[in-house]
């Protein structure tokens, strides 16, 4: 009888369901300027090669916070991804593999033969569609555990920006195109890239919105810079509101450089605003210790901060520390836990983070629904 009775258990237990770890797992995706690029094309893949103190850092950074899903942006891009699989290489010397692996061209870089920035002459690392060197310079890239749905990517990269909804194009004080109408008939309103990316999890796809945007100074009085900030983060609201694209049907992450805080600095700050109120958007407030330590003059919080820039002085210029990367989940998935690779001092990894890129990794853990 006692034999029948644990039988009949066994069986019983037989039909729960179990969740794999892969289901059970919360999932750890993380945004990182990595200060992977280089000024010529080529000397990434060669650093990385040699083992360069630099890249081994930024190694060893991502290592640290462990991701699934790493967004790389600062990151030279070579046609056969050549620089991207080496550094997922050297990635698995410390931490589980990268199996899948994404980047298309972005637009820094990329020649356009004419004066784009109005400074009278040609070919000039501003004259491209994103400010770069060469072709390719300072792009952006995926890393995951989980395959890559490219199929149905959707890529904005390449959208005018003067085709943009409500676009706000720069003009000279005399009402005519800046720096003329010529340069406007090709400029792309993306900087580096704009991408819809689904990765295809257990539970089935979520969708990565990533894009990094030009920094809103270094231009003059018709705001070329600002105005292109402004419109490059503003797509992401038209995309998720279904006013450009297809919106994401399941949940997703806007995984982006914003190259603009809500509350410091130069800029449209509106706009991040916008994206950080957004009933369709979440923001897990990743803190860090060592950002909190440093406590700069702020508006807003410092702890937030994820950009390690000079303070301004009487004889240097600075920003200033900033919040400018960003993982904003979508309101329908269940944030676990969030923060910003910036450890305070004592901590050995203090100098890690110094030694690694000026931006600081952000990460987030989601559960699906």
């Amino acid at each position: 009888m006692a034999n029948r009775l644990c039988l009949i258990v066994f069986a019983l237990l037989l039909l729960v369901p179990v969740a794999s770890p892969l289901w059970a797992k919360d999932l750890r995706i993380a945004f990182y300027s990595a200060g992977l690029s280089r000024k010529g094309p080529g000397l990434l893949l060669r650093d990385i090669s040699r083992r360069d103190a630099q890249a081994l850092a930024a190694r060893d950074v991502i290592a640290r916070t462990d991701p699934d899903i790493l967004v790389l942006a600062d990151f030279d891009y070579d046609a056969e991804l050549s620089a991207l699989r080496a550094f997922a290489d050297l990635l698995a010397e410390t931490a589980a593999p990268y199996p899948y692996a994404f980047a298309r061209r972005p637009n820094t870089g990329w020649a356009t033969g004419l004066d784009m920035d109005g400074d009278g002459r040609l070919g000039g690392p501003r004259d491209s569609q994103g400010f770069g060197y060469f072709a390719g310079q300072g792009g952006l890239a995926v890393l995951s555990r989980f395959p890559i749905d490219e199929p149905h990517l959707q890529d904005f990269s390449a959208l005018l920006w003067r085709d943009f909804p409500e676009a706000l194009l720069p003009t000279h004080a005399s009402g005519a195109p800046f720096p003329s109408d010529a340069a406007l008939a090709v400029q792309r309103l993306s900087t580096t890239a704009h991408w819809s990316l689904p990765v295809t999890l257990p539970s089935g796809p979520l969708t990565l919105l990533i894009s990094q945007a030009t920094p809103p100074v270094f231009d003059g009085a018709e705001d070329r810079n600002g105005k292109r900030n402004h419109d490059e983060n503003a797509l992401w609201l038209h995309h998720i509101e279904g006013r450009l694209g297809t919106p994401p049907a399941g949940p997703f992450v806007l995984a982006f450089g914003a190259n603009l805080d809500p509350a410091d600095g130069a800029g449209r700050r509106e706009v991040m605003q916008a994206l950080l109120a957004h009933p369709k958007l979440q923001d897990p407030l990743p803190k860090s210790k060592g950002a909190a330590a440093a406590t700069p003059a702020h508006l807003g919080d410092p702890a937030l901060d994820t950009a390690d820039w000079a303070e301004p002085t009487a004889d240097t210029f600075g920003p200033g520390n900033m919040r400018v990367d960003f993982l904003l989940p979508s309101a329908d998935v269940t944030v676990t836990d969030a923060g910003v690779f910036w450890p305070a001092l004592p901590s050995s990894d203090h100098a890690l983070a110094l030694a690694a890129s000026r931006h600081r990794l952000v990460w987030t853990d989601i559960r699906l629904p």
